[in-house]
This record gives C-alpha cells, sequence and structure tokens, in this order.
C-alpha cells in the first residue's frame, strides 16, 4: 500500500472515529488566518505558550505585547492532512502534543511532527465554539487541566466537554505584514489570471525532503483576499506513477480546458523525478492524470526532471520549459499534452538552478530563473531577454534576492503576472518563512515588479 494511501484511510478513520467517540458533529470549516483561542468555561482565558509548553491565561488589553504575541495563533493548512488544521505561533513554531502535553515546537517535517501538530474539527460544548481532535489519536481532544493543555481521552461528561472547547477570536496580536499571503508553508507559486480573476497554484511545503503529496488551488480578486478551494490533485489516488515529491505545479489553458503540469516522485520503485500533466474542465479542478504515465520520464533528457512552466505566445503556440541543472525548452503539441522530442532545445545560461518562468511585454520576451539551492538564504532570481521564446538570451543579472536586515531569506522560484487590462505587473514568490522559516518552510509572497524605460527590470524589493 502506497504511503499517501495509508495516510488517506487514516485521515478517513480520523473523521469517522471523532463522530462516534465524542457524539459531536465535524464543525464547519475554521478561518485560516490569525486567531486566539478563548476557553469556553472561563471566559478571558486564551490559548498561549509559557516557556514552549501550552496553557490557558488570562489576557486583556493591558496585557504585555509579549503575552499578546504568546496567545496569537495563525490557523493554517493541517501539516498531516488538507481536512484539518495546524496552528502557528508568531515565532513560526507549531502547536503540536508530545507525551500528551501541548507546546511549540519548529517543523521538522517528518511524518510523526506533522501528525502530531495536526488537528480536526469538531463541534464544541457551546454554539459557536470548537473542539480540536488530534489527528493521530483521533480519540483525543486538547483540553485544559488546571490551566495547562493536555491531549486527554475524551470523556462524555459536561466538564470534558468544556475544558476542551474554544472560541475562535479576532488574534490579540493582529498581522502587520503583508506576507505570507496564503496562511501556511507553500512554496513555488505559479500566478495567473483566468477571466479577470487570480489563481494561485504553489507546492504545499513543510515536508521533509520535500515529500508533499498533494495541490491546492486559490483565487482571489484582489491579490489580498483569497478562496481555498481544496486539493485539486493528489499523487496517491490521482497519479498511478507517483506517491511524492509534488513540486511546482504550473498551469495553462487551452480550447476551454486547463492543464496543470507538475513534478512526481515514487516511494519506491524509480525515485527520481519525472513530469506530468494533468487536465480538468475548470481552473480548479479536479484535475485527472492527462496521459497515465509521465510526460517527460527521468533520464529522457539530462538534468532533473522538474519545475515545469508553459508561456503561450500570441499566435497561440505554447511552448513548455522545464529543468534543474540544465533549462530546456520545447513547443507543445495543440494537445498540450505532447511534443516531438526531437525539437527540445537546451537553453542554460550561467548561473541557472531550477524555476524557468518566460513572459512577453511589449514585445520582449523574459526568460527568468532561480538561482543557487532553496536550502540556501542565497537562493534569488535572475533574468534574461530575448527575441523569440527561443532566444538567443541576452543576460541581465539578478532582479529578486535576500534582505536580511528585515529576515526575508531564499527569495526565489517565483512567477509573473500582469493585472487584467493594465501594464501593472506582480511577481509571486517562495522565502523562508519569517522569522523561523527554512528550505523546507517555506511561506507565498507577492510584490510589484516594475520596469525600466528600455523594458529591463528595475530591481524588485522584497517586502514583509
Amino acid at each position: 500500500m502506497r504511503l499517501r494511501h495509508v495516510l488517506a484511510l487514516s485521515s478517513l478513520a480520523t473523521s469517522f472515529l471523532v463522530v462516534i467517540s465524542g457524539s459531536a458533529a465535524q464543525a464547519a470549516p475554521l478561518p485560516t488566518g490569525a486567531r486566539s483561542l478563548e476557553s469556553v468555561n472561563y471566559p478571558g482565558r486564551y490559548v498561549r505558550h509559557l516557556d514552549f509548553l501550552g496553557r490557558v491565561d488570562p489576557v486583556t488589553a493591558g496585557s504585555s505585547e509579549q503575552t499578546k504575541r504568546d496567545a496569537t495563533l495563525t490557523v493554517v493548512n493541517g501539516l498531516a492532512s488538507p481536512a484539518c488544521y495546524s496552528f502557528q505561533s508568531r515565532e513560526g513554531l507549531f502547536l503540536r502534543h508530545r507525551d500528551w502535553r501541548l507546546r511549540v515546537d519548529a517543523n521538522t517535517g517528518d511524518p510523526t511532527f506533522r501528525a502530531d501538530a495536526t488537528f480536526c474539527a469538531v463541534d464544541g460544548s457551546v454554539a459557536g465554539s470548537v473542539s480540536l481532535v488530534s489527528y493521530n489519536y483521533p480519540d483525543r481532544r486538547i483540553r485544559h487541566r488546571d490551566f495547562a493543555l493536555w491531549l486527554e481521552t475524551y470523556q462524555d461528561t459536561a466538564i470534558f466537554r468544556a475544558d476542551s472547547s474554544f472560541r475562535l477570536t479576532a488574534p490579540w496580536s493582529p498581522k502587520t505584514n503583508r506576507g505570507p499571503v496564503i496562511p501556511g508553508l507553500f512554496a513555488d507559486p505559479h500566478l495567473t489570471t483566468f477571466n479577470g480573476r487570480y489563481y494561485l497554484y504553489p507546492t504545499t511545503d513543510g515536508y521533509a525532503s520535500w515529500s508533499g503529496t498533494y495541490y491546492k488551488a486559490f483565487s482571489s480578486t484582489d491579490l489580498v483576499n483569497w478562496t481555498d478551494h481544496g486539493v485539486i490533485l493528489d499523487h496517491g489516488p490521482d497519479v498511478s506513477w507517483a506517491d511524492n515529491s509534488a513540486w511546482a505545479p504550473a498551469i495553462a489553458t487551452r480550447n476551454g480546458r486547463y492543464y496543470l503540469y507538475f513534478s512526481g516522485g515514487a516511494a519506491t520503485g524509480n525515485t527520481a523525478k519525472q513530469l506530468g500533466v494533468a487536465v480538468a474542465d475548470t481552473p480548479t479542478g479536479p484535475f485527472r492524470d492527462a496521459l497515465g504515465q509521465p510526460l517527460i520520464r527521468s533520464g529522457q533528457f539530462s538534468g532533473q526532471a522538474i519545475d515545469p512552466m508553459v508561456f503561450t505566445d500570441d499566435d497561440g503556440q505554447s511552448y513548455l520549459y522545464w529543468g534543474q541543472g540544465a533549462a530546456r525548452v520545447v513547443r507543445l503539441n495543440p494537445d498540450m499534452i505532447s511534443f516531438d522530442p526531437a525539437q527540445v532545445r537546451v537553453i542554460t545560461p550561467p548561473g541557472y538552478n531550477e524555476a524557468a518562468f518566460v513572459f512577453k511585454r511589449n514585445g520582449i520576451y523574459y526568460f527568468m530563473w532561480s538561482e543557487n539551492d532553496t536550502r540556501s538564504e542565497d537562493y534569488r532570481v535572475a533574468y534574461a531577454t530575448g527575441s523569440s521564446p527561443l532566444g538567443p538570451w541576452t543576460t541581465r543579472g539578478v532582479v529578486l534576492q535576500k534582505r536580511p536586515d528585515i529576515g526575508i531569506k531564499g527569495p526565489g522560484h517565483h512567477s509573473v503576472v500582469r493585472a487584467p487590462g493594465t501594464d501593472t505587473w506582480y511577481v509571486a514568490y517562495h522565502r523562508f518563512a519569517v522569522p523561523a522559516g527554512n528550505g523546507t518552510n517555506r511561506e507565498v509572497a507577492i510584490d510589484r515588479m516594475e520596469f525600466n524605460a528600455d523594458g529591463t527590470i528595475r530591481p524588485i524589493v522584497p517586502t514583509p
């Protein structure tokens, strides 16, 4: 049985056991973003961490700013399951259980940590409240005892139900920075527009060795308020040749259909990365594997087969770009799921590592890429310009890089979009999650991208 199938069964069992063990219905979806959690039976006491341990303590307008920060958690995509939730502290740590005690720790990305830090929501003891059920111990819930937070076996008593119920309130320490644009750990964002609406397709991050298994889609009208459309493709049930390494999705459209290009690896057998393509009738799926096999097999060309990107020119011709270590491009056939291997070209510029992205403005073609390793704070974006989608290319230099003075490290693997009907451009990219991220705990940011009169790109200033 493949790993993703095991997790899917675990998630299903969790949902079922939650309903029967506590006679509680699954709660409505929780709002993501910064929130505080107030005790139902001790109003005025909020979930917080003190010396890394979880508690419910009094918090008031007169409390210190640090206390307010400690009592603010960001509700994010569940580290172990997108159907559940994780709770991230202002310091970037995650609420998890260890030896049944609740505490905050740095995400190691391994399956045990992800499960320990994931909780499923069911209705609490009073209207509008929620109880949080352990993902990996579905007969246990978070409850406070002597004001300390524990993970305890459900008891069908009024006192237990009250001790394990919380109201989500406005955060004591509101978000003050612009990023991340979607709460939680995501990377490799592909930002585009369809029918006047923005769509964002990222890698789901927070996994050791980048071993995530599924993709989600988000949409927005203003690049600020985002709708989570849920899982659109899951390697476990949806892709026969890949179990993990769900990396760097990219999307294109033709004749009313939507094509999602993606990287995938297998847990056993051939573990090298390969490229696939899935198809759907809407930008938010669900997508199905269009070929039942890789579009580009590992070893078919030199370099690692990852990071696909499709650019469609004004004449309707689409081009597929991909590769780590070597950048390649080929014209796609009109079906968008095949090409002539004899037509593949190598276009690797100096400094190239991965994450090719191509767009066109005022007759100039822009070829962009990421340099260095995504685990390095020196991960960055450079670009070149040319007169066709195939080049030749004139290297222009680095355009997006770290700002260690404000804690921004490793900005890269980006995409570019033009606001519909304007000459206003935006760049979406990932960076180390601020303040405690690293190369597997990354977040998505969006900033303006501006041009000089000669068409060169001005240095992009990553903002907090």
